[in-house]
């Protein structure tokens, strides 16, 4: 047991001149006004019971609410974010439409101490951006698998 994990799928797609990747930005309350280091890959947590890349796969889809593109899947590795939770990560190449995506949702009590729970979005937004424009939008924990996924493609 080494605390909490996250297992999740980068997708990259040849956008013409340079490889464009899907982030999203974090849904809820504490991330509303943020921008830089407020996105993330589709990820989420799992168990020791879970393979990791079977974990990323059912994240995505109830993230995004759209199946997980069929592989191969590159894997980029693990990362440890700045609160402890270690992430492990693979690349796959695939295309989607952000606007058919529908988020799966969480719950929280909102405004904190105030005994009414609301629901709030996983991903509020899901954007292809090219890697130098992600990485600033990325939570710094995740940057590394830009770097990883540049490596991969030879860039």
């Amino acid at each position: 047991m080494g605390g909490r994990r996250s297992a999740g799928l980068l997708l990259f797609r040849d956008a013409g001149p340079e490889v464009e990747v899907l982030i999203g930005h974090m849904g809820g309350p504490f991330w509303a006004r943020r921008d830089t280091a407020a996105w993330s890959i589709p990820k989420g947590e799992h168990g020791d019971d879970e393979e990791p890349l079977a974990a990323a796969v059912r994240e995505f889809e109830e993230e995004l609410g759209l199946p997980a593109p069929e592989g191969p899947y590159v894997p980029l590795g693990e990362a440890r974010q700045a609160g402890g939770k270690t992430v492990t990560a693979w690349a796959v190449g695939a295309d989607l439409d952000p606007a058919t995506v529908v988020p799966g949702t969480f719950r929280m009590e909102w405004p904190r101490g105030s005994g009414r729970v609301r629901e709030f979005p996983e991903l509020d937004k899901v954007a292809w951006l090219p890697p130098d424009r992600a990485r600033d939008k990325l939570v710094a924990g995740q940057r590394v698998f830009l770097d990883r996924l540049a490596a991969h493609l030879g860039a």
